[in-house]
């Protein structure tokens, strides 16, 4: 009887975008197989509907572990001194982009903690340069809070799309993964003003981040609702161990997977990655990302003697791969499973 309602629950949420907060724990507490298989097969199927069973790749360019934050969670934080810090040159990204778009690579995402040394200026003429020299990419961007001008600025040079998680849409939550001087109304200010500037956004959360719950998590699924954005992000929360988080367990592959699947049924057309994160948990994480219903992968283009410097939570994958192994290990991975790789911007459909 129960695991018939569960199916109904998937299939009212499939047919409506639309999720009550009592469906949420059902879901996400079953024990049943079949309920859970249900539920990714309805994913996919969504998935399917929109984009097949093309997969898209960006290429991940982390310029930068220096960061003015002290999120609780992240290696990286102002506060660790154990971190061994670097920037990127202008010259070193381009050659990045470089590398990758000999790879195939049409999406660049250059990601890194916010770091006032890359001031509007700086990121201006980076973007305008890899905007130059390959007009037919989409450059993403995923570097914290700015203000709407500096936002605006960005977009002006070039830049089409950015990453922002918002990590919980819960005020108490955000009060416990975020010092004083930080502000959820602030995180949630950047999303709306970057969607009203035209980006195309994403915001996300991690899935089983210290005082998680249903309730948190219904209000992060709510937000993406009213927001619509074009991305999510969404992976397991991994602790790092100079953080005040070191000794908080992690998130799990079971929740992440039926987050995943959710979000698509929710937002059907939305670009949905199964992260690094995933991969470090399980190692077919990723592959079981994209059979929930995710559609995007992240391989590393970053320089291999700063990879392992750009460590968020400890034990990340493919730190010392190089680019074309990353690529083309990514490739096989998707093609084992039945999915292709793509070469294309992967813009929202």
């Amino acid at each position: 009887m129960k695991e018939r309602m569960l199916m109904d629950s998937i299939s009212r949420i499939r047919k409506e975008h639309s999720i009550e907060k009592e469906e949420l724990a059902l879901l996400l507490e079953t024990k049943d197989q079949e309920v859970c298989t249900y539920l990714q097969k309805s994913a996919d199927e969504v998935r399917k509907q929109v984009y097949g069973n093309q997969i898209y790749m960006r290429g991940l360019i982390e310029f930068t572990n220096y960061c003015k934050n002290d999120c609780y969670y992240c290696g990286i934080r102002c506060s660790n001194k154990k971190a061994d810090r670097y920037r990127l040159s202008e010259e070193q990204i381009l050659s990045c982009c470089q590398s990758g778009y000999e790879l195939g690579f049409r999406t660049f995402v250059l990601q890194g903690g916010e770091d006032p040394y890359y001031t509007d200026e700086r990121i201006c003429d980076i973007v305008s340069s890899i905007r130059q020299r390959y007009p037919d990419c989409a450059i993403t961007l995923s570097i914290g809070e700015k203000s709407r001008e500096s936002y605006r600025k960005m977009f002006d040079a070039g830049a089409d799309r950015y990453l922002l998680r918002h990590e919980t849409a819960d005020e108490a939550h955000y009060r416990l993964l975020h010092p004083e001087t930080m502000s959820l109304e602030n995180r949630i200010r950047c999303l709306y003003d970057l969607k009203a500037i035209g980006y195309q956004v994403g915001c996300g959360f991690m899935v089983g981040s210290p005082g998680q719950t249903v309730d948190t998590l219904y209000e992060d699924l709510q937000l993406i609702l009213d927001l619509q954005p074009q991305m999510v992000g969404i992976g397991p929360f991994i602790p790092h161990q100079d953080t005040p988080f070191s000794d908080k367990e992690g998130g799990t592959l079971e929740r992440t997977l039926r987050l995943l699947s959710l979000i698509r049924l929710l937002h059907p057309h939305v670009l949905l990655p199964a992260t690094t994160a995933l991969g470090t948990i399980h190692p077919k994480g990723r592959e079981r990302g994209i059979q929930a219903g995710g559609n995007v992968v992240m391989p590393n283009l970053s320089p291999t003697d700063v990879r392992k410097k750009y460590m968020l939570y400890d034990n990340k994958i493919c730190t010392g791969d190089e680019a074309a192994e990353c690529r083309f290990c990514m490739q096989k991975r998707m093609e084992s499973i039945g999915y292709e790789v793509v070469v294309d911007r992967g813009d929202f459909k």
